[in-house]
């Protein structure tokens, strides 16, 4: 794995998760491309410009650290991961380095490239947050007018990172935040590198080929 040393951004890779509904261990160790996709995952932030990495695991952790290589990026371990994402989300933003802005992302997204990366960082304003959109052809499909569709990754500016803290709660990560003040949020199309679909169902497996 390469650090860029680019930006002043530290990469939150969210990666805690037990995979229950896919009944296939945690999902940082589902195959991908030859390799775990929590690998994969945080290679793409690293590569795209992060300053560093921090993986926060949970379930399986032991698993997870023996199998996956991330001697390139910090681990944190969250032993509360049953109480939902937004407790990672508190535990990946307490360790980077408080200067920093974040980027969050999920382990579950194997579309994520470094070119991805780069775009949001290099599109991320002061005093804002910047996250992943693409095309949202579900919309489209049942006769609405398609657009963009919200997504991760998401850069949390430096200025913004204890008010988001302070909304998180259970699962919903940023989402009260984002909510609550849409006019923070830049969205930057990404629908030309990847789906941003994430992979919640056994259905969904094919995402890894």
């Amino acid at each position: 794995m390469r650090n860029t040393e680019a930006a002043g951004t530290t990469g939150v890779v969210l990666a805690a998760g037990g995979g229950a509904r896919l009944g296939r261990g945690p999902k940082a160790l589902l195959p991908y491309r030859g390799r775990p996709l929590v690998e994969a995952v945080a290679e793409a932030l690293l590569d795209g410009g992060c300053r560093e990495v921090v993986v926060v695991l949970g379930a399986g952790a032991r698993d997870v650290l023996a199998a996956a290589r991330l001697d390139g990026c910090r681990t944190v371990v969250n032993h509360e991961w049953q109480s939902g994402m937004g407790s990672s989300l508190l535990l990946g933003n307490a360790a980077a380095d408080p200067r920093d802005h974040v980027m969050i992302a999920l382990v579950d997204q194997p579309g994520l490239s470094s070119l991805a990366v780069a775009r949001l960082l290099s599109s991320h304003r002061p005093g804002r947050v910047t996250a992943a959109a693409y095309d949202d052809g579900a919309a489209a499909a049942q006769g609405g007018d398609g657009g963009l569709r919200r997504g991760h990754p998401l850069v949390i500016d430096a200025s913004l990172r204890q008010s988001v803290a302070a909304t998180v709660m259970g699962d919903a990560g940023a989402r009260a935040f984002l909510r609550s003040h849409p006019e923070l949020v830049d969205e930057v199309d990404c629908s030309d590198l990847s789906s941003g679909l994430d992979v919640d169902t056994p259905e969904q497996l094919y995402l890894l080929d």
